[in-house]
């Protein structure tokens, strides 16, 4: 089946602290650098799907209210690895690693802000094969 999404892009101003930051944290999801130039950077386990850059349009990036990038994660360990080494990275927490039965049954994630305020969250479907 094919993805509804291509590719989701997030800005920053900052791309060598951003790499840094996401280089560490997508790590832990086994999600890897697949692409990069000197302004923007795409990570994917097998293509570039998530992107960090500088805006296009030349204005200061900014992170947008109500948006938020989630990763799957294969296990609850790795939920949890994936807040702990990005609050290490300079993340604010933003919902510990835990189950979130209001979503879903089974629905076991985590949430983070970024350095630059995007909320970030890793989930694992707990019980399903999804």
């Amino acid at each position: 089946m094919v993805s509804a999404i291509a590719h989701v892009s997030l800005g920053t101003d900052d791309i060598a602290r951003a790499r840094a930051f996401y280089d560490a944290v997508l790590s832990t999801l086994g999600i890897r650098v697949l692409m990069s130039s000197p302004h923007s950077v795409g990570y994917g386990r097998s293509r570039a799907e998530f992107w960090i850059g500088a805006p296009h349009d030349g204005h200061r990036a900014s992170a947008g209210n109500g948006t938020h990038v989630c990763f799957t994660a294969g296990s609850i360990e790795e939920v949890q690895s994936f807040h702990a080494v990005a609050l290490a990275q300079g993340a604010t927490d933003d919902g510990p690693p835990g189950l979130r039965p209001q979503y879903s049954p089974g629905y076991y994630a985590a949430f983070v802000r970024d350095p630059d305020g995007h909320k970030i969250e890793a989930v694992v479907m707990l019980g399903s094969s999804a």
